[in-house]
């Protein structure tokens, strides 16, 4: 299981490699095309008189192979094991799911909502828009930072974070393909991080699919 401290692993070099077997095969891991961490955010929890928004956010995990994903994904990382008002976070690894982040400052979130009653459908999309993640499958893998499921008291919802919410070629093109992956008919929603925390509309800012 991947930690934020990792072993470092010594990769002789020179001469001829020697044959490998089945069972050397069998035990190589399959490497992403980059690294991952998963978050956690419980806002369940009463929090101290003063503290700051997303004080109670965690990493948990850090991965960068398939065979960790799954091992990360089947124990811990599923909505049906969170509290009402939690969140999980998969973010590339550098990137912290925070406006404010660098990464995030002048992006947006496309969004959709799930009836709360209905938790294998939540899981379904979280499951379905991981492996879109770490397996590349959009062609603006570079434009996104990450995706948020929320489980929350009436409606939950799953939020895929981008960098460039003015860029609407790239947000169109992106909740389009993100809708296809998902399989689903329900609208999604793009809204700019600015829209969000000035609680206003930005016309420009804000698309649907």
């Amino acid at each position: 299981m991947a930690s934020e401290s990792a072993a470092a692993v010594e990769v002789p070099t020179g001469g001829d490699a020697p044959p490998a077997t089945t069972e050397a095969v069998a035990k190589v891991p399959h490497q992403l095309e980059r690294k991952w961490a998963f978050w956690c955010d419980n806002q369940s929890k009463p929090k101290q008189q003063g503290a700051a928004w997303g004080s109670s956010l965690r990493k948990l995990y850090t991965f960068d192979t398939v065979e960790e994903f799954w091992c990360l994904y089947d124990q811990v990382l599923k909505p049906s094991k969170l509290v009402v008002n939690a969140d999980f976070h998969l973010f590339k690894a550098g990137v912290e799911p925070k406006w404010e982040d660098p990464e995030c400052a002048g992006g947006g979130k496309w969004t959709i909502t799930s009836n709360s009653n209905k938790k294998d459908g939540l899981e379904k999309m979280w499951l379905e828009t991981l492996m879109a993640l770490i397996g590349e499958q959009f062609d603006e893998a570079d434009e996104i930072c990450g995706v948020v499921a929320s489980v929350r008291q009436r409606q939950d919802k799953l939020s895929l974070w981008t960098k460039t919410a003015a860029n609407e070629a790239v947000q169109m093109s992106i909740g389009r393909k993100w809708k296809e992956i998902l399989d689903v008919t329900d609208k999604l929603s793009y809204t700019a991080h600015d829209d969000s925390k000035r609680e206003r509309s930005m016309k420009n800012n804000r698309y649907f699919v």
